[in-house]
């Protein structure tokens, strides 16, 4: 329509001046003055000193604001301006949104927001590229031994955000076969003073089914990005390593995992538990690295009980076999992410023996505490809305979560490496997970024997 109108004003123009009265027409169109006077006017004056400097001063104010937004831009979008990250964003949004999962579903839906608009906050240059951090994990040399855990994306909205943070493993999940609120709000409370969080989300998610369709339009995404088209064949030639990444990431260098679990509402039979669990793997295998099958979180009735060697070893062979059938020509390793509460050695013994008899290729040690760990620095009095906040029932994450982290990593390790000659295998594959907050304490878990460590609360 717009268009339509201006082609009507620039025809109607002629007309209307054709029509005008002749004293309209000479205040448009004036006499030209004498030749003199018309000398005179087309001779400009020069610019004085004053005019100069004011020019020279807009110049130099513009060119300022400029680098500037340029310098804000660069300094806020890296990773490594923590002291906008930790003490300006995170108290801002405790402030905003006092429920912790508002916060958490604000979070992710800005870095969502903001990369579609390339704001988002990543690891600039390239730290990683001398390889004095490469680490290799399945057979995937990896950038760096630092991952994120499931928990952060759950239904695989922001893998890709998560993985420009820096760090060169993401897990999505966990996710079960069939939608589920999970449990009644609220469910995550912060004890700020010690830097942890208290969950009892139980496992909410959007089902597989829907988290399947978003892993596979992501991957026609990527494959359209990189000129292979975006249809089931351009989908296929990057599953299948035509494109040059792992399949799950996406990225070189960087693996993507998929953690699975059970419904709540499914049968406590174990037959009912190993369908809930290969109805995952059908799903979503084709998009994953790694398979993370959960039967640790504190927030599923009877979930736990599922560690037993016997149902484990049955839920692991079921899982293990049908990752083997991924319709992919590279198969997803698989992990089992295990409590940090359940650390008698008898568990530990019978934990590892599911891993050697099912053929699963690691462990992730471990997940949430049902426990209350006393305060840190030792002696310190919670106040009181804390000390209530305690109480609240759900898995406890923090900072005090390392020690144990360390000791149960090294235990796994020497265990699983218990089995290699009996098993005539190589090494088991271990992801600590637990408590860590810096490169110091990654590195302490590394050598405990991990070959990966995780992050989340922290």
């Amino acid at each position: 329509m717009s268009s339509a109108l201006r082609q009507l004003r620039f025809r109607a123009a002629p007309i209307a001046l054709r029509s005008a009265r002749p004293s309209f027409r000479r205040q448009l169109f004036p006499l030209p003055l004498p030749l003199q006077s018309t000398r005179q006017s087309s001779t400009q004056p020069h610019k004085t000193d004053s005019q100069l400097v004011s020019i020279f001063k807009n110049a130099l104010v513009g060119t300022t604001f400029a680098l500037l937004l340029a310098v804000g831009y660069y300094t806020v979008t890296d990773t490594r301006f923590t002291t906008l990250h930790r003490h300006i964003v995170v108290p801002l949004l405790r402030y905003i949104y006092p429920d912790g999962e508002e916060a958490h579903h604000a979070g992710n839906n800005a870095m969502k927001k903001l990369h579609q608009f390339g704001l988002h906050i990543r690891e600039r240059g390239a730290p990683d590229a001398q390889g004095d951090l490469a680490v290799t994990v399945f057979g995937h040399t990896l950038w760096n031994p630092v991952g994120t855990s499931a928990g952060i994306d759950k239904g695989a909205e922001v893998p890709d955000e998560l993985l420009l943070l820096g760090g060169a493993y993401v897990e999505v999940g966990g996710i079960v076969p069939r939608p589920q609120e999970g449990n009644a709000r609220p469910r995550l409370f912060r004890v700020v003073s010690q830097n942890a969080l208290i969950n009892r989300f139980g496992l909410n998610s959007e089902g597989a089914d829907r988290v399947a369709v978003r892993l596979r339009n992501r991957v026609r995404e990527f494959a359209h990005r990189v000129g292979l088209g975006s249809d089931a064949e351009a989908e296929r030639k990057v599953l299948d390593g035509e494109a040059g990444v792992p399949p799950g990431s996406l990225v070189p260098g960087k693996l993507m995992g998929v953690q699975i679990g059970k419904n709540k509402d499914t049968p406590d039979d174990i037959d009912s538990v190993v369908k809930d669990y290969v109805y995952c793997v059908d799903k979503l295998s084709r998009y994953a690295d790694v398979i993370v099958v959960n039967v640790s979180s504190p927030n599923t009735e009877g979930l736990r009980d599922l560690q037993a060697q016997g149902p484990l070893t049955k839920i692991l062979t079921a899982v293990v076999k049908a990752t083997k059938a991924t319709d992919r020509k590279t198969k997803p390793a698989v992990m089992v992410k295990v409590s940090p509460d359940e650390d008698s050695q008898v568990q530990v013994d019978g934990i590892c023996q599911a891993i050697w008899d099912s053929g699963v290729d690691g462990v992730i040690v471990g997940n949430t505490t049902k426990q209350r760990p006393a305060p840190l620095p030792l002696g310190y009095e919670l106040p009181d809305e804390e000390k209530e906040l305690m109480k609240e029932t759900g898995g406890y994450s923090g900072p005090q979560l390392f020690n144990r982290t360390v000791n149960l990593v090294r235990r796994y390790r020497q265990t699983l490496d218990q089995g290699l000659e009996k098993h005539d295998a190589a090494p088991k594959v271990i992801f600590g997970s637990g408590g860590i907050t810096n490169g110091k304490q990654a590195l302490e878990v590394l050598n405990a024997g991990a070959d990966m460590v995780q992050i989340y609360t922290a």
